[in-house]
């Protein structure tokens, strides 16, 4: 049996944790309970996550006691560990000082000093804590049963080396079968494999169990754009596929992702009506230093983060024919119902049908925070989540443990959902050398 002594950034990242560790001892210090009492009356997901904690360790209370231990469903058992100030004189005279991260430090070398465990491990989001427990002889590790690692993360992407005969025939038949191993939604490139210059591109769709030609945008494009490379005919065909109920972009900066998605949404609401809505959304984090609160009501407030929004619709509009005569900007698109943009703080309880929904910079976002989203979505609802994990603002998840990357890997094999890696970047020369570069 193994000790698994839990930070407090864990149980805030995931109140569950303590389901977690199979049939192990999991030992909370008297610390973290102090700590998460602080958190509690947060209004972010934070604060929640620190509420949900307090009530799962009530409700052990009453099937026994916490300071000797309760057994869990899951087989493991949970303590709760009081800080004693004699196991301070055990760590060196630099760690001394009165912190929750000492007084954690000091319960984890306690323990491995007792014994009675396989090992004591120390499982902790901070970086530092990890060091610095490594360092006094402490196993420690990071939570990761939600983490993706982001080499192997899903491109919604393959290549097939297929006969002359075989890609001629998708050509001229329109489709191909008799083709395995290819996950629902995945977008395929057909390559001869005696002429590599002879190739062909489409989706496998699973419900046919055949590969199919892609969507074309039109020779207008869709809202005067059209795709650029090979991943943005990609994206557009699994926008434009109102079967899809899911669609994840993932890319670098000026890859295209919000700006297919938005003019996506605008097509499918303004000009096919099958949606009621366009409805643009993104989490309110910034980049560098927090400037402070904002003046003026909750339209003023919203501009600052929902500028990069306001700028796609812009660009979309100028190029648009119909738009560009008559229309006076997004704000018009607003005022007629079209489309509605808003940040992520309000979507708690809301239910969303009928409505083409973008979540923007969605590599901001947790994984409990990403299924809060989804589960918003009502009947006919679209949502598109798009993100970069290399640029992520929130200081709680990184490139592996986001929410967008964990939702590309756990619903990739759903005929409901799709996904496409974009890689190459077309804002401009200047942009893309700077996103490859720097």
């Amino acid at each position: 049996m193994k000790t698994f002594i839990l930070d407090t950034n864990v149980l805030l990242h995931d109140p569950h944790a303590l389901y977690r560790f199979e049939e192990n001892l999991i030992v909370i210090p008297i610390t973290v309970i102090e700590e998460i009492d602080r958190f509690k009356k947060d209004m972010n997901e934070t604060g929640r996550n620190a509420r949900q904690v307090s009530r799962l360790l009530d409700a052990l209370r009453s099937e026994g006691s916490l300071s000797k231990g309760v057994t869990l469903e899951s087989g493991g058992t949970v303590r709760v560990e009081v800080y004693e100030a004699r196991a301070m004189n055990s760590l060196p005279p630099d760690l001394r000082s009165d912190s929750a991260d000492n007084r954690i430090l000091a319960v984890a070398t306690e323990l491995k000093e007792k014994g009675g465990s396989d090992a004591v491990i120390l499982v902790s989001k901070d970086t530092n804590l990890r060091i610095k427990a490594d360092a006094l002889g402490v196993i420690a590790e990071d939570y990761e049963s939600d983490k993706v690692e982001i080499e192997e993360l899903y491109s919604g992407m393959s290549e097939l080396l297929l006969t002359a005969e075989q890609v001629d025939r998708f050509h001229g038949q329109g489709w191909l079968d008799g083709v395995s191993d290819l996950l629902p939604n995945q977008f395929v490139t057909l390559i001869d494999e005696t002429n590599f210059n002879h190739t062909g591109i489409g989706r496998f769709d699973a419900l046919k169990d055949r590969i199919l030609p892609l969507r074309k945008a039109g020779k207008d494009g869709i809202w005067s754009i059209s795709p650029r490379n090979r991943e943005q005919s990609f994206a557009i065909d699994i926008l434009l596929d109102d079967s899809v109920k899911l669609v994840t972009l993932v890319g670098k900066a000026g890859t295209g992702k919000t700006l297919l998605a938005i003019a996506a949404g605008l097509h499918k609401v303004a000009e096919e009506s099958v949606y009621n809505r366009l409805l643009v959304s993104r989490p309110v984090f910034p980049m560098g230093k927090d400037i402070g609160f904002l003046p003026g009501d909750i339209e003023e407030k919203l501009a600052p983060w929902m500028q990069p929004i306001f700028d796609n619709v812009e660009l979309l509009l100028s190029g648009h024919e119909t738009e560009k005569r008559h229309s006076k900007g997004y704000k018009e698109l607003v005022a007629m119902g079209i489309m509605e943009i808003e940040p992520l703080t309000y979507i708690r309880g809301r239910s969303i049908p009928n409505q083409f929904m973008i979540v923007d910079e969605a590599q901001n976002l947790t994984p409990h925070e990403i299924k809060t989203i989804i589960t918003r979505a009502g009947e006919g609802t679209k949502i598109v989540l798009t993100g970069d994990p290399y640029q992520i603002d929130n200081p709680y998840v990184d490139a592996s443990s986001n929410g967008l990357t964990y939702l590309v890997e756990r619903l990739k094999s759903l005929k409901i959902s799709g996904h496409v890696t974009m890689m190459k970047g077309e804002r401009s020369e200047l942009a893309e050398l700077a996103a490859n570069l720097l």
